[in-house]
């Protein structure tokens, strides 16, 4: 519902007479004050409106309907209720319909509107979710007071946010049971048009502190994951570490499109919902697809199963670390280790692998890093074809799944101070990814939250 500055501007006359009037009588002339004044004022508006609108929304009054049960509802009379809304709380009257053999009521006005007496509105639930899932719970109650002139709980603002949780719960819970209906992957085989020319995937996992009694861990991993697409960046746009990558012959990329999902799982548990994001992300119909990752063999393995076709690149940085690691522990003096280190990066930078390999295993014996090293390197080796990677205009880093990992676990969830319980530190991760995700994945989810099933 919009409405247009002609249908608003003669209510707009009247407020700003009504504003100057007060301004002279008061004898105060400052914009803060008149700003301020304005906002309380429409606050209690806007709850006048609202009011009035429910009470005059219903259609003609029925003597009976229907009851969910197959039976029949009668009219008993008008009944008040109260909501809290953007503007506060709100008292309305609406028409109650009782004495069905299941001895169940029901406010038809309420349903049509996703209304829920007692609680609160839709819209206030939405940003009361979007507090939550920026700022600790106890924080966000001092942003609703100060942009929405509101005063609620911490745990009327856990619980909006944790119940947006569910909603993507719930959706992905459909999308896993339809991805696993071989009926529905083959129609979707037939008769899907766009197939996307090349999409990127990432998984990574990040650790949450776990202060519930009922658990016997004080760490859960929540996994992580990401299906985007990739962009050369505009020249105008580029900064001095794109240029630098330039230079050693390495386009400036970056991600777009990110469609982000997260659980606190095991990996087994987790895999239904790795496949399903796929399905919906058309990895498995993509011309090319490219995985980007740790050396977490978790992560190689579900690639694997699922998508053998992958191009499978482990991520330079990690890489990188691992010859940094054994440099330090290695050479205490620092002309050879930088001597080596140099070598050694250059060398994988230019996909020559087995260099490296060999460095590793000539210093295994009197460095465990280096021991470790070698393992990694050999396991991974060809995931580390990096001339080749740069050569096909592939991403080799995987800082985009970092960054989620850091967006929707590390600023939300390990704030300073934060105690989670296994499944509310789930649901909020979930709320935040869907919200990260873009506009569309949030509207989903809004979407149900206006339109649950609601009783008076």
């Amino acid at each position: 519902m919009e409405f247009s500055t002609e249908e608003l501007a003669p209510i707009a006359e009247q407020i700003a007479e009504l504003c100057v009037r007060k301004m002279e009588r008061e004898q105060d002339r400052q914009i803060m004050a008149l700003e301020n004044g304005l906002r309380q004022g429409l606050k209690k508006l806007g709850g006048m409106v609202l009011t009035s609108t429910l009470s005059q929304a219903e259609r003609e009054l029925e003597r009976e309907i229907a009851c969910q049960c197959g039976g029949t509802l009668h009219y008993q009379r008008r009944r008040e209720a109260k909501i809290e809304s953007l503007f506060g709380w709100v008292e309305y009257e609406r028409s109650y319909y009782a004495e069905c053999e299941c001895s169940k009521g029901k406010a038809p006005l309420d349903e049509e509107f996703g209304l829920e007496p007692g609680k609160v509105t839709p819209g206030l639930a939405r940003l009361l979710a979007l507090a939550g899932l920026g700022l600790p719970f106890g924080e966000s109650t001092n942003w609703i007071d100060e942009f929405l002139l509101l005063e609620l709980s911490e745990n009327s603002i856990r619980k909006e946010t944790q119940s947006f949780g569910q909603y993507q719960v719930d959706c992905e819970e459909k999308l896993k049971g339809k991805c696993q209906d071989e009926a529905y992957l083959q129609e979707r085989i037939r008769t899907e048009t766009e197939q996307p020319e090349q999409l990127y995937g990432s998984l990574d996992g990040a650790h949450v502190r776990i202060e519930d009694p009922e658990e016997n861990e004080k760490w859960r991993e929540t996994k992580v994951g990401c299906w985007y697409r990739v962009e050369v960046v505009p020249v105008n746009q580029q900064t001095q570490r794109h240029r630098k990558k330039k230079e050693i012959g390495y386009q400036a990329l970056r991600a777009k499109d990110q469609q982000y999902y997260c659980d606190i799982q095991e990996v087994d548990d987790f895999e239904p919902l790795f496949w399903a994001t796929g399905c919906q992300a058309k990895a498995d119909l993509a011309k090319e697809l490219v995985f980007l990752g740790d050396g977490a063999k978790w992560i190689w393995r579900l690639v694997g199963t699922h998508y053998p076709n992958a191009v499978q690149i482990v991520d330079w940085y990690h890489a990188e670390e691992y010859l940094e690691k054994v440099a330090k522990d290695a050479f205490p003096n620092g002309e050879k280790r930088n001597t080596w280190l140099e070598d050694a990066r250059t060398s994988l930078w230019w996909g020559d692998t087995s260099f490296v390999i060999r460095a590793c295993q000539a210093l295994a014996l009197r460095s465990e890093e280096a021991s470790t090293a070698l393992t990694y390197f050999r396991n991974n080796e060809h995931r580390m074809q990096y001339d080749h990677f740069r050569g096909k205009g592939y991403m080799i880093g995987s800082g985009t799944i970092e960054s989620a990992c850091k967006q929707i676990v590390s600023h939300r969830l390990r704030c300073s101070g934060a105690q989670w319980k296994v499944e509310g530190a789930r649901l909020t991760a979930k709320a935040r990814a869907a919200w990260l995700s873009g506009k569309s994945s949030w509207e989903t989810l809004c979407s149900l939250r206006a339109k649950l099933p609601l009783a008076a």
